[in-house]
């Protein structure tokens, strides 16, 4: 009966400490009204009222009004309420615009939802970046010459290419940019770069491709592949945190720099097995192991001796928050994620896992 006593007693203590782990923390300088602006993300608007912006789901658990709280529009009044000790969102619906078609008709319309992150700021890397396996690349069609004998193309350009089994006249004429490897050292794609687009004429030969260069970022050359186009509009990803399991890595970049701050798109050593859309990551810094003795010295010294630290004075230090970054495109072996706070500059290396 007393060990019985002891682990209710036990339990009481714990009961309040648990509650406390789930409370979502306001931040001091949240409005208490806010009316959403066309613009808006919900990303900013998750940052405007928490400190923890990948929870703001919890803050519309008692809303009845909205049943997906990531479905708000430009003109919707959002009050921020208390329940028992617990933060809440109100929410009032903006009236409907309505447009007048004639002196005896209208009609009523309404703004999209806002979007989870800028489309403007996405839009560019979803549309014109991927990662694919080097067999994918490979068995792609390629560029082989025009007529005049140039090794470079630009728009209007005709340009004669391998025939690969045409399933679409439109296609990206894209380049390897980058063998990309996870942090254990395994390949884990290509990361493709987007060199123009490429229509397939009327006139075809009776083997390969007679294809017209549209729309150059870069000059295309001999060998350059041709994939076949797919471009992505907006859609609604849900806000989610990501599980305390995933782990990963910040692999690469779409920017080709050392250094990466706010808005910036990384590579993540996570597939669409790991991740999904929406999904947020805390971003941490681990600095170099430490080696003890006389004068500590760091593990990537280059006249650091690790033999004569063997007697347990090797010190690994903890990995430090430092951002957050939401991950907005996957692929079988890696994504892509957009950093949305960084409190220091990010490096290929940093670690990546629940926020």
């Amino acid at each position: 009966m007393r060990k019985l006593n002891l682990f209710a007693l036990w339990l009481i203590m714990l009961a309040p400490m648990c509650c406390f782990a789930q409370q979502i923390e306001v931040k001091p300088t949240a409005p208490d009204t806010y009316v959403v602006e066309q613009g808006d993300t919900l990303w900013d608007i998750s940052s405007l009222f928490l400190n923890e912006p990948w929870l703001w789901p919890e803050l519309w658990r008692t809303n009845t009004q909205v049943l997906n709280p990531h479905l708000i529009y430009p003109g919707d009044v959002l009050q921020l309420k208390w329940q028992d000790g617990q933060p809440y969102i109100a929410l009032t619906r903006s009236d409907k615009r309505q447009i007048r078609l004639s002196p005896s008709a209208s009609r009523t319309t309404k703004a999209g939802a806002i979007p989870l992150l800028a489309w403007s700021a996405i839009a560019p890397y979803l549309n014109n970046d991927l990662i694919m396996s080097v067999d994918d690349y490979d068995r792609l069609p390629h560029l082989l010459g025009n007529t005049t004998g140039d090794i470079r193309f630009i728009s209007d350009d005709i340009v004669l290419a391998r025939a690969r089994g045409r399933s679409t006249d439109q296609y990206s004429v894209v380049r390897k940019q980058d063998t990309l490897y996870d942090r254990f050292g395994n390949e884990i794609g290509i990361q493709v770069r987007h060199v123009a687009d490429a229509a397939v004429t009327d006139v075809q030969p009776e083997s390969e491709w007679l294809v017209k260069v549209q729309q150059s970022n870069y000059e295309a050359k001999r060998g350059d592949k041709l994939f076949q186009q797919t471009v992505q509009t907006p859609e609604q990803m849900e806000l989610v945190p990501a599980s305390r399991k995933v782990r990963g890595e910040v692999v690469s970049n779409l920017h080709q720099r050392s250094l990466l701050g706010k808005h910036d798109v990384v590579i993540l050593d996570l597939g669409d097995r790991d991740v999904v859309p929406g999904m947020v990551l805390g971003i941490y810094l681990q600095g170099p192991t430490i080696y003890d003795g006389d004068k500590p010295q760091y593990d990537d010294e280059s006249h650091v001796l690790k033999s004569a630290f063997d007697d347990g004075n090797t010190i690994t230090q903890p990995a430090l928050k430092i951002g957050e970054a939401m991950v907005f495109k996957t692929f079988d072996k890696a994504s892509y994620a957009m950093i949305t706070r960084a409190s220091e500059l990010v490096k290929n290396g940093a670690i990546v896992g629940a926020p």
